[in-house]
C-alpha cells in the first residue's frame, strides 16, 4: 500500500477519535446540567440569572458540592437533639407573645443546629450555599426567612412577615433535624 493510503486512513483515524471524544464531552456536559438542574431546582435557576450564564453557575454549584464533600456533616445526638426540638416549641409558643423576638431567636436556633450538626456559619451566604447542596428545595425559604430577620430589625416588618419567617426557619430547622441529608441519601443512592 503507498504511503499516501496509509497518511488518509491515519487522518481519517484522527477525525473519527476527534469527534467522538467532541460527541462524549458535549454528552457528559449535558448530562452535567441535568442532573445539576434536577438537583438544585430554583436554586440552579436562581444561579444563572444572578451569575449571568449557565455555565458561571454550573461552575459554582461544582465548587459548592466540592466545598460540602470536604464538610463533615454529622447526625445530631440524641441529647442534642430532644434539646433543640424543646427549646423550639419553646419558640414557637413564644411567638404568640412576641413574634419578633420568636423570629431572632430561630434565626440563632437555626445557625446553633447548623454548626453542631457541622455546618461553618460565620457567613451567611456561604452558610446559604452550603445548605443549598444538602436542601436545594428550601434555601430560598432560609433566604427569605434571614431577609426577613434582618428587615424586621430595622422595624420594616408586620406580624404576617414574621409569621411566614418563622414558618420558613421551621421548615429548615426539621430538615437540619433529621439524621441524614439529601447529600447521604443521594450518595447511599449512587453507590
Amino acid at each position: 500500500m503507498p504511503a499516501w493510503e496509509w497518511i488518509l486512513i491515519a487522518a481519517a483515524v484522527v477525525i473519527v477519535v476527534a469527534a467522538l471524544i467532541i460527541a462524549a464531552s458535549f454528552v457528559s456536559g449535558r448530562t452535567k446540567t441535568r442532573r445539576l438542574q434536577q438537583h438544585y431546582g430554583g436554586e440552579y435557576e436562581r444561579l444563572v440569572a444572578e451569575t449571568g450564564g449557565q455555565k458561571a453557575a454550573e461552575k459554582e454549584l461544582t465548587a459548592r458540592e466540592r466545598r460540602r464533600d470536604k464538610l463533615e456533616i454529622v447526625p445530631l445526638t440524641p441529647s442534642a437533639l430532644s434539646d433543640f426540638t424543646t427549646r423550639w416549641q419553646q419558640v414557637q409558643t413564644g411567638f404568640v407573645d412576641n413574634p419578633a423576638a420568636a423570629v431572632g431567636v430561630a434565626d440563632r436556633l437555626v445557625t446553633e443546629v447548623m454548626r453542631k450538626r457541622g455546618y461553618p456559619v460565620d457567613d451567611f451566604d456561604q452558610r446559604a450555599a452550603d445548605i443549598s447542596v444538602d436542601h436545594p428545595q428550601i434555601v430560598e425559604n432560609y433566604r427569605a426567612a434571614h431577609g426577613i430577620h434582618l428587615s424586621q430589625q430595622r422595624g420594616d416588618i408586620d406580624t404576617e412577615q414574621q409569621r411566614e419567617a418563622f414558618v420558613h426557619y421551621r421548615v429548615l430547622f426539621t430538615k437540619l433535624l433529621e439524621t441524614t441529608t439529601d447529600h447521604d441519601a443521594s450518595q447511599e443512592a449512587s453507590a
